[in-house]
C-alpha cells in the first residue's frame, strides 16, 4: 500500500514535468473554457496511462528492457512535437491578428480594426472532437517517459499484474494531476481574456513562445548528451 501511495503521488508529480505543462499550456491557450481544460487534462493522461500500460505489459511479460536509445527517440519525437504545437498556434495567431482596414463612407474615408478570429462559439462547440488531439499528445509523452517509469516497476516486481496494477495507480495519479493543472491554467487565460483581446494574444503568444523554447531546450539538452558535454 505504501509502494502504491508513492506511486499515485509520483504520478500526481509526474504531470508537472515542464514538457507536459509546455503542451498542455499550448493546447489550452487556443480554447480556454473550465469544460475544455477538463477534457484536456483527462485525455491527455487517458493517452499518457495507455502508452504506458501497453509498454509495461510487453516489458513485465517478456522481460524485456528499453533500449537508451529508444528512450532518446521518443524524447526527440516530444521536443519536435512542442515545437510544432507552438509553431501552429504561432501561425494561428498571425493568421487572426488585428490589422487595420480603411473604406470610403459617404465621400469620407475611415479606417477600423479587423480581424480574421474566429468567434467564440465556432472555436468551442466541437471541444469533444478535438479532445484527439491531447489523447495522441498524451500517448506520446507516455512513450518518451516509459522507460524511467519501468526501471522503478521493475526495482519492486517482475510480476505482471502487479506491475500493471502499480502503473494504473501511477497513471490515475498523473490523469487527477493533469486535470487539475488544466482548471488552473484556463484561469488566467480565460482572465485574461475578459480583459482585452490584446492580453489574451499576449497571453497565447506566450504559451507559443514556451512550448518552442522547451522543445528546443530538450533538443539542445539531448544533443549535449550524446556529444558528452
Amino acid at each position: 500500500m505504501t509502494l502504491l501511495g508513492v506511486g499515485f503521488l509520483l504520478g500526481l508529480r509526474h504531470a508537472l514535468d515542464t514538457d507536459h505543462l509546455a503542451a498542455v499550456s499550448t493546447v489550452l491557450a487556443e480554447r480556454p473554457s473550465l469544460l475544455a481544460s477538463g477534457a484536456v487534462g483527462l485525455w491527455w493522461g487517458i493517452g499518457h496511462t495507455m502508452t504506458l500500460l501497453l509498454v509495461g505489459s510487453v516489458v513485465l511479460a517478456w522481460g524485456l528492457h528499453i533500449p537508451a536509445e529508444f528512450e532518446m527517440i521518443a524524447e526527440s519525437g516530444v521536443a519536435l512535437l512542442l515545437i510544432i504545437l507552438g509553431g501552429t498556434l504561432a501561425g494561428r495567431l498571425y493568421r487572426e491578428r488585428w490589422h487595420v482596414h480603411s473604406h470610403h463612407h459617404d465621400g469620407e474615408r475611415h479606417v477600423h480594426f479587423h480581424s480574421h478570429q474566429q468567434q467564440a462559439s465556432h472555436r468551442h462547440q466541437h471541444w469533444m472532437a478535438e479532445s484527439i488531439r491531447p489523447l495522441c499528445i498524451g500517448m506520446a509523452h507516455g512513450l518518451a517517459g516509459s522507460a524511467a517509469l519501468m526501471l522503478m516497476i521493475l526495482a519492486t516486481t517482475t510480476d505482471v499484474g502487479s506491475g500493471l496494477f502499480s502503473i494504473l495507480i501511477f497513471g490515475i495519479g498523473s490523469i487527477l494531476g493533469m486535470m487539475m493543472i488544466g482548471l488552473t491554467i484556463s484561469v488566467p487565460v480565460m482572465y485574461s481574456r475578459s480583459i482585452s483581446q490584446r492580453l489574451f494574444t499576449g497571453v497565447q503568444s506566450l504559451a507559443s513562445l514556451a512550448s518552442v523554447s522547451v522543445g528546443l531546450w530538450m533538443l539542445i539538452k539531448m544533443a549535449r548528451s550524446v556529444a558528452g558535454y
